[in-house]
């Protein structure tokens, strides 16, 4: 038994009540069975990882980490190759580095001393090579805040999620019913090892939630009670100090929350650095709510005299009716047209299942089935989703989905079953076979094969961009006919083209882009003044 130190410096970690410090000892099946005591991780045949985990805040994060060693060493070599990918200057690395430190400097202040612990826990199994970054818990407690600061830095919150409930007249059986796709993207490697963790700490609800090794907040999640949290992000100035990440106060919410009015307690106490909407659904109330937090603003949002509440990355309570950055959002991103597209599909849908949310959340058309390209943000399914989940809060269900993307076949998991039991089968995947939502057929389309050649050939031609590379006609002429409804092929090809001179062909292409749906409002305008330049320059 030890007692942590208190935090006064970088090396050491939070301060702590005494707590069972013991190394976990695990026993190792195979490549797909670990175990540790009544803690376990498996693999499903759908390539889900499934992890359970029960004991005081240090226990937890000590066996999970334990369990999840491998896939912790995985995530976070995937994550810092992403950095050098898009900063491979090791100069600007380093004043990242440094950045970082600064920016981060008072963060464990807004981290609950429960949280901090349970990150130090997991810490123990972060790899040596990234110890220059920072030190492991350290480094640890930095990534549960680069969402948050990835998103107000670099405004990822045009990658648009998208989410919503309907419950009453809108479902088939009247319960609650929760939709949403996490269209979070830090590369296809970071989505591979997606972990459906099952958490039963000794202070506040049990609790499910969908993350990656290493993670212990919260994007989507249901606990015991019925409760459900799902976050979108929405536009964000740039701040100048982390305060609490927003999966976190997710998880936070989702750990201590039995209803909206506990959750939205919970929010109002926390102070944030972006701005986030909180999607909450409550098997105690029969409805779902939207608390919309940011760094000087808090409302709530519910709706009236209906039974369906939408969510992408705009908010929408009154308190940011004149909200610069709101109204920007609505104007300029594909966040309205999102929302516009999954009430037309909610109004197609008579009363809504979880095989019919799933559909919605599979769909890649807009607006009247406007066929928009693949992989257009304007689409409910993007195809790029980190993962796809459908919650019944009121029968304890949850469906996530399996890759690729949300394509794969939903796993359906009964909280009161897996919560319910003193010790579970711990060979056996949770999931229940005979609610499982069958994957999409797209997937053995020859139009998802075309889509993933299309995102090869996408990357080379974006180097060609940025290096004034060489391109054959057959190879621009096969990348676009992979995709051919989508923009961006022929904006690229014509930026392609000006670049080399070829300015006739150049307008040509741009041309043919505006005949499509263009993601955002920003990105046409871009492409009419090259155009309005190259009529000039070819007069």
């Amino acid at each position: 038994m030890t007692s942590c130190g208190t935090y006064n410096s970088v090396h050491q970690i939070p301060e702590t009540e005494i707590y069972d410090n013991t190394v976990p000892q695990v026993i190792k099946y195979n490549d797909s069975l670990f175990t540790c005591g009544n803690n376990f991780l498996l693999k499903n045949e759908q390539g889900l990882w499934e992890m359970y985990v029960e004991g005081d805040a240090l226990q937890r994060g000590l066996i999970s980490g334990a369990l999840s060693h491998d896939l912790i060493l995985y995530q976070e070599d995937v994550f810092m190759g992403r950095i050098k990918e898009i900063i491979p200057s090791k100069f600007k690395q380093s004043i990242l580095r440094q950045f970082l430190k600064w920016y981060n400097r008072k963060l464990y202040l807004h981290v609950p001393n429960e949280y901090q612990t349970e990150i130090y826990g997991v810490s123990r199994y972060a790899s040596e090579e990234y110890d220059y970054v920072a030190p492991p818990y350290l480094r640890s407690l930095y990534l549960h805040a680069a969402h948050d600061i990835g998103h107000a830095l670099n405004d990822l919150s045009m990658v648009g999620c998208t989410s919503f409930a309907a419950w009453d007249d809108k479902t088939s059986d009247g319960s609650l019913l929760i939709a949403r796709n996490l269209d979070f993207y830090a590369g296809d490697d970071f989505a591979k090892n997606k972990i459906v963790s099952f958490v039963k700490p000794n202070k506040g609800y049990p609790f499910m939630s969908v993350t990656w090794g290493g993670m212990i907040g919260v994007l989507s999640g249901m606990n015991t009670k019925g409760l459900t949290v799902t976050i979108n992000s929405g536009k964000s100035d740039i701040p100048f100090m982390a305060k609490t990440p927003i999966s976190l106060l997710a998880r936070e919410i989702l750990q201590y929350s039995q209803n909206i009015e506990e959750a939205v307690a919970i929010a109002k106490n926390r102070e944030v650095f972006v701005s986030e909407t909180i999607m909450v659904g409550s098997a105690h109330d029969h409805k779902a709510v939207l608390i919309e937090v940011s760094p000087l603003k808090f409302g709530v949002y519910e709706v009236e005299n209906t039974s369906e509440l939408i969510c992408s990355n705009h908010f929408q309570s009154d308190t940011y009716k004149d909200d610069d950055n709101n109204n920007y959002t609505i104007k300029n991103s594909h966040s309205q047209y999102r929302y516009d597209r999954i009430k037309e599909l909610l109004d197609d849908t008579d009363k809504v299942t979880p095989v019919k949310a799933a559909a919605i959340m599979r769909n890649r058309e807009g607006l009247n089935d406007l066929m928009l390209g693949y992989g257009n943000e304007k689409a409910i399914n993007q195809l790029l989703a980190h993962h796809s989940v459908v919650f019944k809060p009121e029968q304890r269900l949850a469906w996530v989905s399996s890759g690729p993307y949300q394509l794969g076949a939903y796993v359906a998991y009964d909280l009161d079953e897996i919560f319910g039991k003193e010790h579970l089968d711990r060979q056996t995947s949770m999931g229940i076979d005979s609610l499982l939502i069958p994957k999409d057929d797209f997937v053995n389309s020859t139009a998802y094969k075309n889509y993933e050649k299309f995102r090869v050939n996408d990357r080379v031609i974006e180097k060609a961009i940025k290096t004034e590379g060489e391109l054959s006609p057959d190879f621009i002429r096969t990348y676009q006919q992979e995709n051919p409804d989508y923009w961006g092929v022929y904006y690229k090809v014509g930026l392609y083209y000006y670049n080399k001179g070829y300015f006739a062909a150049a307008r040509a292409e741009f041309e043919k882009a505006l005949t499509k749906e263009i993601t955002t409002l920003p990105e046409k305008i871009q492409i009419e003044k090259y155009i309005e330049k190259l009529n000039r320059r070819l007069k």
